[in-house]
């Protein structure tokens, strides 16, 4: 019985740094996983569009499909975009929408790894104050799960963790820059939990320009494929049974 194929779902961007990424992270999760086909789909801007995907897989003769979305939080395109485009899906063809990526200890293993590659030692630490900088959603869900997030991460041995939002919420970065200073930081580092270059991380960018340290997006780290991986096995197993049923 063969897998399941994998699409990929991201919501791409007029900046071809964005899917650049998201290509790189996709053949990351193909040399972690040879057997399992994955496909890419974006909801706007880039090609293929995820109904073109989903067209073609039903023509090949595909029946199963997983659809991961390429978020970080269960915000609108999780909710409500992606479910749509899915419900106009050929009608051969069986799909299970998987969980988001986040949130997944592996992710803040991902974020640690940017910062230690923009020049943090780990010696630095306990000393460091970090800023959990995502792109910002309007829906409570999300925003509270970053928040918990930032909680989470300052437990494992940071001198304070904030978050803060490039749109729609507040804190912007630069606000929460200035806070982690006056509560004595030696340093400030700034850890973009996005996926991919765009707009919004530009603007999370030009925020970090009092700290010390801005790390890189998550982009293709061998911690998100894995997580990518995660989520796929864990949206399989239904696909299977229902197969077997």
């Amino acid at each position: 019985m063969r897998d399941p194929v994998l699409l990929v779902i991201a919501h791409g961007s007029r900046d071809p740094r964005h899917a650049q990424a998201v290509h790189a992270l996709v053949r990351r999760v193909r040399s972690l996983r040879p057997g399992v086909r994955v496909e890419t789909g974006f909801l706007d801007f880039n090609v293929p569009s995820v109904q073109g995907v989903l067209e073609s897989l039903a023509a090949e003769g595909v029946r199963d499909v997983v659809a991961l979305p390429l978020l970080l939080t269960r915000a609108f395109h999780a909710k409500a975009d992606i479910p749509a485009v899915l419900r106009d899906a050929p009608p051969r063809l069986r799909i299970r929408q998987a969980e988001v990526l986040g949130p997944s200890p592996l992710l803040l293993s991902a974020l640690e790894r940017r910062l230690y590659e923009a020049g943090l030692a780990p010696a630095d630490k306990s000393s460091t104050g970090v800023v959990l900088a995502s792109a910002g959603s309007t829906d409570p869900e999300a925003i509270a799960v970053i928040a918990d997030i930032a909680r989470e991460w300052r437990h494992t041995g940071w001198c304070a963790v904030r978050p803060a939002f490039a749109s729609a919420s507040l804190p912007r970065t630069e606000d929460a820059v200035r806070e982690l200073r006056a509560l004595g930081c030696a340093k400030v580092a700034v850890a973009p939990y996005v996926l991919a270059p765009g707009f919004l991380p530009d603007r999370i960018a030009r925020g970090a320009a009092g700290a010390d340290v801005l790390a890189d997006v998550l982009g293709p780290a061998p911690e998100v494929a894995r997580v990518l991986l995660e989520r796929y096995d864990a949206a399989r197993v239904p696909v299977l049974s229902a197969v077997g049923a």
